[in-house]
């Protein structure tokens, strides 16, 4: 059977915050798209993999995309409109549905999933939208530096079909197009030859990748509901990477910023005051009490008797998988490293439930129950993995260590670009890696997004849109989070919209001085900022 052929302005393959972003910018300028996902919820790291976003300081007044704060809005004014919020909640301005010490906004996935669907469902409706779910890309036609079309499987059934436009969006989440397209990349940890970077290795280890870790959600009720015990918990058990400090199973573990090995408490439903939280990662990074750290419902911003306890997203050290990369390795392989990363999830739940010390003296709580009606799963895990590091384009402009380290840039904006096309702040936040490397974490300054970087070298209509720019190893680490993520994508839609709309290649724009600036103005139209107000970095 010949695959039914479908075609649009512009493809964009992975409905992560960064395809959703990219699609929601090109249909804002009239152009017709095909958005694709292979998970049942688009939102990417905010909802299938259940990750509270992580954002900078400021993000309640400037740092973040007009579309970006509109979802922001969106999941807070879903709350007010849907859920039995306190009077003093509704009346928080800046709502914190989850209270957690992460991100000014902790809130459940399906919320994500809500509002990001309202965004775009005027343009299915319109019909300049089709979007195809849920599909996964199998192979790419290229005729020399163009890419022509994508091949795409149904998750489910196996059935095909053929996806074409003028411009096509890598909007994955491991840069998958990357390799079938035959676009140039880099993979794991680049050589500090290379790049100049003081946190670089001395030599290349393309295999060596930061952990995935599978994400669960969980709460504390009356009754005993532990798992049963994983098959391979008793090789989890006694599981200890050389830097940890202890059994990886357990409380202690590396402080990320100063690699001490540090304790963190564990206190279910500690009844505080969900108004009194400040998740502020310039003063506290939030990670001392594990319940709260990424808590996404607060029983008490909600009417007594609606939420019988907490609920708390388990996205913690103990569960970063480290056996093995995901990236250029066989089918087989990648299945046997996701199983792997669920069962590690699933063995630091049963230990939680058995064997965690308590306050009391006591060991384990078997009232911890497994949500997966949270995370949208019979399975009970988050709906995807969490995936940290992707293949990067060669591109343009490569960013490095030092455009953004705060120990090159002192108290200090990083390195302006004449190219920028947006901004963002995290710090330098890279989870051990699969090669047996401890956290490289690292000050970073507030930081631009230069358009160099979503330029492949070579192939003229393949943009990135997420966590496969022409970043490093290193600078992955702050360039790879929502709102950055969620502006990249948003960038890559309007480029490939202007460049049909005026005839244009995003060379071209990206080389011409007064077609950047021309596009630039688009952005600034468009609600992107491109450069900082006077902040500092921390």
């Amino acid at each position: 059977m010949t695959p039914k052929e479908l075609s649009a302005d512009i493809l964009i393959v992975g409905g992560g915050l960064g395809g959703v972003a990219a699609a929601l910018g090109a249909l804002r300028n009239g152009r017709s798209v095909i958005l694709t996902e292979e998970f049942d919820w688009l939102g990417g790291q905010l909802t299938s993999q259940a990750v509270p976003p992580d954002e900078h300081s400021w993000v309640e007044q400037f740092g973040v995309t007009r579309t970006y704060r509109q979802l922001r809005n969106g999941i807070r004014q879903f709350y007010r409109d849907n859920y039995p919020l306190t009077a003093a909640s509704r009346a928080w301005g800046d709502l914190n549905p989850g209270a957690g010490f992460v991100s000014r906004l902790c809130a459940e996935p399906r919320v994500g999933v809500a509002v990001i669907n309202a965004m775009l469902m005027p343009y299915i409706g319109g019909g300049r939208l089709t979007l195809l779910q849920p599909y996964r890309p199998v192979a790419a036609e290229v005729a020399g530096d163009t890419v022509r079309s994508v091949t795409l499987r149904h998750r489910d059934t196996g059935a095909e079909m053929t996806a074409s436009a003028p411009y096509v969006i890598d909007a994955t989440e491991l840069g998958d197009l990357l390799p079938m397209t035959g676009t140039e990349y880099v993979t794991g940890f680049e050589s500090r030859s290379e790049t100049g970077e003081p946190s670089a290795p001395e030599t290349a280890q393309p295999d060596n990748v930061q952990a995935v870790s599978v994400c669960f959600a969980i709460d504390h009720v009356d009754g005993d509901h532990t798992i049963d015990k994983p098959a391979n918990y008793d090789f989890w058990r006694q599981y200890q990477p050389s830097f940890w400090g202890g059994p990886l199973l357990g409380f202690k573990g590396p402080n990320p910023r100063t690699l001490e090995i540090t304790e963190r408490s564990f206190t279910p439903n500690p009844d505080d005051d969900p108004l009194l939280v400040d998740a502020d990662q310039r003063r506290n990074p939030g990670d001392g009490n594990l319940w709260t750290f990424r808590r996404i419902a607060a029983s008490r911003n909600f009417v007594p008797g609606a939420y019988v306890s907490d609920v708390c997203l388990v996205n913690w050290p103990m569960i970063d998988y480290m056996e093995g990369s995901i990236i250029d390795v066989s089918e087989e392989e990648k299945a046997r490293h996701l199983a792997g990363a669920a069962a590690l999830s699933y063995s630091v739940l049963y230990w939680l439930q058995t064997e965690a010390p308590r306050v009391d003296g006591g060991t384990g709580f078997p009232g911890l129950r497994l949500r997966g009606d949270v995370t949208g799963t019979d399975h009970g895990l988050a709906m995807a993995p969490y995936i940290r590091e992707s293949r990067r384009i060669r591109a343009v402009t490569t960013i490095v260590e030092q455009d953004v380290s705060m120990a090159i840039h002192g108290n200090a904006l990083s390195r302006q670009y004449r190219d920028s096309v947006g901004i963002g702040m995290y710090r330098i936040d890279l989870h051990p890696s699969t090669g047996g490397d401890n956290y490289v974490d690292v000050e970073s300054a507030p930081f631009e997004i230069p358009l160099g970087a979503l330029l492949p070298q070579r192939v003229k209509n393949l943009l990135p849109a997420s966590k496969n720019i022409g970043t490093t190893h290193i600078t992955n680490g702050c360039y790879r989070l929502h709102p950055v993520e969620w502006n990249i994508g948003e960038v890559a839609g309007l480029l490939a919209a202007h460049c049909l709309n005026n005839g244009l290649t995003p060379h071209q724009v990206q080389e011409n001085d007064a077609q950047l600036e021309t596009f630039q103005t688009r952005l600034h139209g468009e609600g992107i900022e491109i450069h900082w107000p006077d902040v500092r970095g921390y």
